[in-house]
């Protein structure tokens, strides 16, 4: 705004006219009064004049050539010239040129000073404006106020506070710009004292300090204002009616709409909008319905409403009726259908776009990612990256947490490199998601240092942190973080207990957890939830004390889901425990008979005791009630791209070279003393075949593949959709051991770090 005003200022300098000619427009096809007078030896004062306003003519139309050319065959120049010449520069964009002129000026006056400087801070290279103004040898309110508004546009509250107070004289601008800074900057304390230090405030400044209070929903302290006003104009009213509106009080935002003297479009769309907020579509309807004058701004409230209500097909049946659809309209409606899972209309609806933002791309991208598509996600991502798309926070972070869905490492690891550049991976937002992609891979050390670097750490950076050194075995690691959390100052909340629950139940350690289940409510004032008690069971089961896991579901203070139930399955199963295995699977079925997992659960327990009667009973079950066994797969990513493989598979390009692999692997471990865990095969055939069904499970073939295809030295990273089987844990550590390597192996539960021959989780899992 400042800018703006200036600029209007040394035009008017330029043309030696008076601030009543503000509003005159010179023509843009042609110039006035035809052709500039004729070159004369020397010049008339009124020839140079002339010759300006052709200069500037010239350059509000973007000639710059046609200005540079007059410019030079003038014979006499004056400082108005020159100025004319660098002012044109600026508004077409051409810095460099400006820059230029101006250090070839042989006389300079205020006027050309400040519009250099201007002409730096609008193009945002506010060390060059600093180092300007530090030369500028005279300085008025105009100078000060383009510095001062600098230091706004970087955010340098402090510091455009300090240059107020320098400022020898202040004029409204100097005063509402330092309102302004502060309003924008959400420290509105500050803008009130100001207001109140000074009296007699300009409107723009009431409405300004009004604002701020609606961005901060302070709808007490800006009733107060609104009635304080002298005088109220149209924004006025608006803003007081959405600061209503959107504090969800429409009563009061009615009364006022009602009350309004004047109703321009804004104030029927701040009252339509708040409506649609309050999910209250149909009465937004009939303001919509009794508007005289609609924008697109209403459209898209409208649009949004609908979507937003999942009435997908009213917000198409607006959407097509809209006469000025604009780049939100389609925006809108790509992602309703992409979170309603009509990611096809989604698509074409984006591929019909005359114009996309990055809005729109991150829309779609999210859209692939919800619907399972991981694929796709990442390849749009891709395809964005190649339009030229500027990438927001909102791509970043869906295609991180896409990455880390699938466990693209390599993928992930680009696109840090591409945040480090954007300058956003030590914002919290976009460096929550990194954190989680790196915990997610497999990559826990990088994790950490990404932690490390995000400047405001907020409560999902420690629960990610906490939850991610859980998942990976390094119990005690996970408890100093909860420590050092607390003593940061960060308040615990019901996620951190579950990620401090998990870490005691991997790492068996028991009595830390007890001590961390029953201080929640003490110490934290959080109230336990069935996930915790979820993570207690499990931590019992798996100690053995099934007694105690049993007692402690009784006093549950609600009936325990089927999560709690499976965590006591899982635990009958270690301990061999059927009865009270049967008893935790009959509960399951009755929650969720469609959970295929807990069929398997009781099976293992059944075929490790020799029942394969009921082995078979349960096949049958699981046939008469339509449920089926999620089939097991492994993939590892090697040169950016994944590899997928099944129990068995024989149609990877490399199987044959990969089985031999496994056959000269196998003769090692036995020298190791490796023995298959045949009791975990659910078909009742000899121990001969047994032993070969185990031999090819995904987890083996991935893990094979990964060594003769990862560069000696690098981690060998595999993820699998179901728990990893008792009998691949026992190989992978002995094939750990053998060829030197380390192997992440992340499940469906949780990781394994092999090395050496030993897992992080201890074979405690």
């Amino acid at each position: 705004m400042c800018f703006r005003r200036f600029h209007s200022t040394c035009s008017r300098l330029l043309l030696n006219e008076p601030a009543s000619h503000l509003k005159e427009e010179l023509p843009r096809t042609k110039l006035a009064g035809g052709k500039p007078p004729v070159k004369a030896a020397k010049a008339s004062s009124s020839d140079i004049v002339q010759w300006n306003r052709y200069i500037t003519q010239h350059m509000r139309q973007g000639e710059c050539d046609s200005a540079l050319s007059l410019f030079n065959s003038m014979p006499t120049k004056s400082c108005v010239s020159w100025n004319a010449m660098i002012s044109g520069y600026l508004l077409n964009g051409k810095l460099d040129l400006a820059q230029k002129l101006f250090d070839e000026m042989p006389h300079r006056d205020l006027v050309s000073w400040n519009i250099m400087l201007s002409g730096y801070i609008k193009n945002k290279n506010f060390g060059a404006a600093k180092i300007l103004f530090d030369q500028m040898p005279v300085r008025d309110v105009v100078s000060w106020n383009a510095l001062l508004s600098g230091y706004a546009q970087n955010g340098y509250v402090d510091d455009a506070r300090s240059i107020f107070l320098m400022m020898p004289v202040k004029n409204d601008i100097s005063w509402n710009g330092l309102l302004a800074t502060y309003v924008q900057n959400g420290r509105i304390e500050e803008a009130r004292k100001l207001f109140e230090s000074k009296v007699n405030w300009p409107l723009v400044s009431w409405n300004c300090l009004l604002g701020g209070y609606l961005r901060k929903r302070m709808l007490p302290q800006a009733k107060v204002l609104f009635d304080r006003m002298p005088v109220k104009d149209q924004v006025s009213w608006n803003t007081i009616i959405s600061c209503y509106a959107q504090n969800d009080d429409l009563e009061e935002a009615r009364k006022l709409f009602d009350e309004s003297p004047n109703k321009d479009v804004f104030t029927w769309t701040s009252m339509l909008s708040g409506y649609v907020q309050n999910g209250m579509v149909d009465e937004a309807r009939r303001i919509f319905n009794e508007m005289p004058e609609k924008n697109e701004v209403s459209w898209n409230a409208m649009i949004a409403g609908y979507v937003q209500s999942n009435r997908m097909d009213l917000a198409r049946e607006f959407f097509e009726a809209m006469p000025c659809k604009n780049v939100s309209s389609w925006n809108t409606m790509i992602t309703g259908y992409a979170q309603n899972g009509d990611i096809t209309h989604a698509r074409n609806l984006f591929d019909c776009m005359p114009n996309r933002d990055c809005i729109s791309w991150a829309a779609i991208i999210a859209g692939y990612a919800q619907s399972g598509n991981s694929e796709e996600a990442l390849h749009m991502f891709v395809q964005m990256k190649r339009d030229g798309g500027r990438i927001n926070r909102s791509a970043f972070t869906c295609v991180l947490s896409t990455s880390a869905d699938i466990a693209a490492f390599e993928f992930g690891k680009q696109i840090h490199g591409r945040l480090v550049k954007a300058g956003y991976h030590t914002g919290c937002y976009v460096g929550n998601a990194l954190l989680s992609m790196y915990c997610k891979c497999g990559s826990i050390d990088e994790a950490y240092d990404v932690f490390e670097e995000i400047a405001e750490k907020d409560a999902v950076s420690w629960n990610t942190m906490i939850i991610g050194y859980a998942r990976h075995g390094f119990g005690k690691q996970a408890l100093r973080q909860f420590k050092s959390m607390k003593e940061a100052g960060i308040r615990p909340d019901d996620v951190t207990m579950v990620g401090v629950l998990s870490a005691c139940g991997h790492t068996g350690l028991i009595d830390k957890g007890m001590e961390h289940f029953y201080s929640m409510g003490r110490v934290y004032g959080i109230a336990t939830n069935p996930r915790h008690y979820t993570c207690m069971i499990d931590l019992l089961g798996r100690a053995g004390r099934l007694d105690d896991a049993q007692n402690l579901m009784k006093d549950m203070p609600c009936e325990p889901d089927a999560a709690t139930w499976g965590a006591l399955l899982g635990a009958s199963r270690i301990h061999g425990n059927i009865e009270l295995g049967e008893k935790a699977a009959e509960m399951i079925f009755r929650l969720e008979p469609w959970n295929a997992g807990m069929y398997v659960l009781l099976s293992n327990l059944y075929a490790a005791s020799g029942r394969w009667r009921d082995v078979s009973k349960m096949r049958l079950k699981m046939r008469d009630t339509g449920v089926r066994k999620m089939p097991g797969y492994s993939w590892v990513e090697v040169q950016n791209q994944i590899h997928l493989f099944s129990v068995g598979d024989t149609m990877h390009p490399d199987s044959k070279r990969i089985y031999a692999f496994l056959e000269e692997l196998e003769l090692l471990m036995k020298q190791e003393g490796y023995v298959s865990a045949t009791k975990l095969v659910l078909h009742d055939v000899d121990e001969e075949e047994k032993a070969h069904m185990l031999k090819y499970h995904s987890e083996k073939l991935a893990v094979a593949f990964a060594i003769l295809n990862v560069p000696s030295g690098r981690s060998i990273r595999v993820m699998k959709n179901l728990r990893v089987c008792g009998d691949c844990h026992t190989a992978i550590k002995l094939i750990s051991k053998i060829v030197g390597r380390l192997i992440i192996v992340r499940d469906s539960n949780r990781f394994h770090h092999f090395s050496e021959g030993v897992c992080t989780c201890g074979d405690y899992w």
